[in-house]
């Protein structure tokens, strides 16, 4: 797995994945930037959400579970010292559909967090998560 980042100018720097997707990332105007992209961290959250998503996705259709949408709340607490890394993750999840198993939904989520999800297992941050089913 391969990005190339490249920087176009100020704060601005264009990120080409070898899967041949693109996007640009931009500092906050207070930090020098002219806001025209998300910021790294950001993108670093989203990540968790959609790593954590896909396999939650994954495991639930093949528990056969009746999964009509899914949405993950993401936070990161950030220590006040540089390198000013994420210290806690916290994860919530809504997950939706009719007749939804709470203990395979509950088990689904487990398996992502604790085991699987790459990209949370590769910061060293404290990790809470939880979850709501909404019934349609």
């Amino acid at each position: 797995m391969q990005v190339n980042v490249t920087w176009m100018e100020g704060m601005e720097f264009r990120a080409d994945a070898v899967s041949g997707h693109s996007w640009n990332m931009d500092a906050s105007l207070e930090a020098g930037g002219n806001s025209l992209g998300p910021r790294p961290t950001e993108l670093l959250l989203s990540a968790i959400g959609g790593c954590t998503g896909i396999d939650i996705v994954s495991i639930l259709q093949k528990m056969q579970q009746p999964l009509a949408g899914l949405r993950v709340e993401v936070a990161g607490e950030r220590a006040e010292a540089h390198p000013r890394r994420f210290t806690h993750i916290t994860l919530r999840y809504i997950v939706t559909g009719s007749g939804l198993a709470e203990e395979r939904v509950a088990r689904a989520v487990q398996l992502s967090t604790e085991k699987y999800c790459s990209v949370l297992h590769s910061l060293n941050a404290e990790v809470d998560y939880s979850f709501e089913i909404v019934d349609e």
